[in-house]
């Protein structure tokens, strides 16, 4: 630009800049000529201009936060209030106005982001102090448990409310945790009691059992052992490694008081032949309910089996362990059929089922029609990109169909 319509240098060497209020005293200058001090201070102005570019530009294109952009603004504006440079400083001002105007636009658009993102972590967390809520009356215990630890997680990693609203909800959300967790102690503890009552039972039972074994007083004895097993029956389960332990005492006690009344009465054998004969005719019968088509009637089946098995005695040492492993592998169909028509049936794992292959299938078609809006505008590596989620998703929705077959749809 022309350095005539904005500074001069008079006789005694006073550099002025002219402005909208008149000429102002930019500073003195002895050491060259007029030329060399209007072209030094209007190097000076180039530099503000420079500067101010620089500012824009951050503000426009970093995220520079608005108090150090206003700490930027006014240390320039102040440069340019003090009129030490040659040049338009006038229009430099209302480059500085409208950068005040879009850091000022910049402050209240973050207030409105921030304050977004504080409801939207608000709502987050309300939502997950109602799920724990929830869960805190369950007696699902590991997968609540589970569930609880993992909301937990996700708390941690939203933002902090105010510290009124934040401590409210920590409080129910912790207050939730510790009903849970209350509450599956309590029933542990009292199952352990359970099993802890069931192992003194057994015990007493053990011993009278290991008392009998060596007994030849042999209707009544094998009598009491059987009393002795509908009372082990009764009694419940005690801790695995307790319950283990005690029915091999008891089951040795037993076998070897039968044993050594097989042993005399060796005229039996041919008795315990013919169970075993019928026993394998049951075992035939039983293993023709599989597989189960009615499981109703399945069970029915199986109670009669078990009855008549129940009521033939003792088949031969060698053949035990064989036929009522058959027998028990009915058995364990049938249970696993029966656990099968539980979790088909059920309504709620049904819906969880349900509401997750709807959420997974909406999924996969929001992702196939941006696929073919990106190939139809020519953007196929964004069309590629979302054709590899859609990949991921498509797993995952392929799996929770073939999960919901197990509820017959």
């Amino acid at each position: 630009m022309s350095s005539e319509p904005w500074g001069r240098v008079d006789e005694a060497g006073t550099v002025y800049v002219r402005t909208a209020d008149g000429e102002q005293v930019v500073g003195s200058w002895q050491a060259g000529s007029p030329e060399e001090a209007l072209a030094y201070f209007e190097r000076k102005y180039e530099g503000l201009v420079v500067e101010i570019g620089l500012l824009e530009r951050r503000v426009r294109t970093t995220d520079l936060s608005a108090k150090d952009a206003t700490t930027a603004l006014d240390h320039i504006r102040q440069q340019v209030d003090e009129h030490h440079v040659v040049g338009d400083l006038d229009a430099l001002r209302k480059r500085l106005d409208k950068l005040a105007e879009d850091v000022d636009k910049r402050r209240e658009q973050r207030k409105a982001a921030k304050a977004h993102q504080t409801e939207e972590a608000r709502r987050s967390k309300e939502a997950l102090v109602a799920e724990a809520e929830e869960l805190a009356a369950s007696e699902q215990w590991r997968a609540a448990g589970e569930r609880l630890r993992a909301l937990v997680d996700t708390w941690k990693g939203l933002p902090r409310l105010d510290r009124k609203t934040d401590d409210e909800l920590w409080h129910r959300f912790s207050h939730a945790r510790s009903a849970f967790s209350k509450r599956r102690k309590a029933h542990f503890a009292a199952l352990d009691a359970q099993r802890e009552e069931a192992r003194q039972t057994k015990e007493k039972l053990v011993a009278e059992a290991e008392a009998l074994s060596g007994s030849t007083d042999w209707g009544p004895t094998a009598a009491r052992y059987r009393d002795l097993m509908s009372d082990w029956k009764a009694a419940g389960r005690a801790q695995r490694e307790a319950e283990d332990d005690l029915w091999n005492r008891f089951r040795g006690a037993q076998d070897i008081f039968f044993q050594a009344r097989g042993e005399i009465f060796a005229e039996r054998d041919a008795e315990q032949r013919e169970n075993l004969t019928r026993k394998e005719e049951l075992v035939v019968e039983a293993e023709k309910l599989l597989p189960v088509s009615d499981l109703k009637a399945a069970r029915a089946s199986f109670r009669s089996v078990n009855e008549r098995w129940e009521a033939i005695g003792h088949v031969p040492r060698d053949s035990r362990s064989q036929i009522e492993g058959r027998l028990h592998a009915v058995e364990r169909a049938l249970q696993d059929a029966e656990e099968v028509e539980w979790r088909r049936t059920n309504p709620e794992a049904r819906a969880r089922a349900e509401g997750l292959t709807g959420q997974l299938q909406d999924a996969v078609d929001k992702l196939r029609r941006q696929i073919d809006a990106a190939r139809a505008s020519g953007n196929n590596a964004k069309a590629d990109k979302l054709a590899k989620e859609l990949e991921g998703r498509q797993a995952l929705l392929d799996q929770a169909l073939k999960g919901l077959e197990e509820f017959g749809g």
